[in-house]
């Protein structure tokens, strides 16, 4: 069975992640019973087997100007479809994973949902969780 986890959203921060076309009752990370990983922000989509996720970890406490929309990270190629300040899963790839943000890919994607441990748990199901 696929398992689906929305994104915890901040409304107050709603101005900055609305322009992507994010709809919170629609958007957010998919596990699918075939062996995905999707996950969607609106206009944006990135998906991958999930053969290609090596981890995944629990972040949390972001400056907005780094968390909120969908953004490119200025220090690797990581990405970030954020919604909220609080926290997120940061899902690591053995293969860079394109987006139409980069068409070289990123090794790993931010996602702020709102079901932190259950996502990693999905994602790695043998480690214990924070």
């Amino acid at each position: 069975m696929s398992q689906r986890f929305p994104y915890a959203v901040d409304m107050k921060l709603a101005p900055l992640w609305l322009p992507f076309g994010v709809r919170p009752s629609k958007d957010g990370v998919t596990v699918t019973e075939d062996g995905m990983f999707k996950a969607s922000f609106g206009f944006l989509r990135l998906e991958t087997p999930l053969d290609n996720v090596t981890g995944a970890h629990i972040t949390r406490d972001y400056r907005w100007w780094t968390a909120i929309g969908a953004r490119t990270s200025f220090v690797d190629d990581g990405l970030t479809f954020g919604t909220n300040t609080k926290a997120g899963v940061c899902v690591h790839f053995t293969e860079k994973v394109p987006s139409p943000l980069s068409r070289k890919g990123h090794s790993a994607l931010t996602v702020t949902v709102a079901d932190l441990e259950g996502l990693v748990q999905v994602l790695e199901p043998d480690e214990s969780q924070s």
